[in-house]
């Protein structure tokens, strides 16, 4: 929702985004200290938030406020004294025509309502007449009640400033001089594990292969030892059987 500053006949929703930067060990006590100056002035709490507060995390939070124009310039100053602004950045919305509807609504639906409360003690009236006007006036009524709720909200707005800040921790690191050489020992071990992981899968897939190629190959050599070799004695034989070759 947006929050607002009104001028002359207009009514100008105005809303502030504020990102609050500074070390993690003292966001926490600066959210709280932002959430406690708003109980002081002139200021409404919307919303809070707070997380990633353990040692290990960069803490963040948050808070919604809405504050009336004149503690708004307090308000902006005590939240710079937190830490680091690194963002501010202002948005509006003419509400105007929104609460003139409103207001007009407001106006004929009031009217409407006092006509009938007029009728109901008009003498003469018939029963089934009071009942159909009873059940006008009801609706009217619940109709006058949600126009102004609405007026209401509209008054909130546009009275208001909303300002939502947020709060981020400075990351700074905490790595040592080696950290590199560490990391590059780390990488080292893991590249060699995927390497080993990977010759393993190899020789897993080539072991079934080498049973069956294995005796294959010494069969085949052992046929090609004793074709050649019964080739060389059927040669001798013929040899021996016929001198003049």
């Amino acid at each position: 929702m947006l929050s607002v500053v009104q001028a002359a006949s207009r009514y100008v929703a105005v809303r502030h985004k504020l990102e609050i930067i500074e070390p993690g060990s003292a966001l926490p006590k600066s959210l709280d200290a932002v959430v406690a100056f708003c109980g002081s002035i002139q200021c409404e709490v919307l919303s809070s938030n707070i997380s990633g507060t353990a040692a290990d995390a960069n803490p963040s939070g948050s808070v919604s406020m809405r504050i009336a124009p004149p503690d708004l310039n307090k308000l902006l100053d005590f939240a710079a004294k937190q830490g680091k602004i690194s963002q501010h950045s202002t948005e509006t919305e003419d509400k105007t025509a929104a609460v003139i509807d409103v207001e007009a609504k407001l106006k004929n639906q009031t009217e409407f309502r006092d006509s009938l409360r007029k009728m109901l003690i008009k003498p003469g009236v018939s029963v089934a007449d009071l009942l159909q006007i009873q059940e006008k006036l009801a609706e009217a009524q619940a109709e006058l009640d949600s126009e102004a709720t609405q007026r209401k909200v509209l008054a909130n707005e546009t009275e208001k400033v909303a300002v939502e800040i947020s709060f981020r921790s400075e990351f700074r690191s905490t790595r040592g001089a080696f950290a590199a050489v560490g990391d590059a020992f780390g990488e080292f071990g893991a590249v060699l594990a995927d390497s080993l992981a990977a010759l393993i899968t190899a020789i897993a897939a080539i072991i079934p292969w080498l049973i069956v190629i294995i005796p294959g190959i010494w069969i085949l050599v052992r046929f090609v030892r004793n074709f050649r070799r019964k080739r060389a004695e059927r040669k001798a034989a013929s040899l021996a059987n016929d001198p003049n070759q």
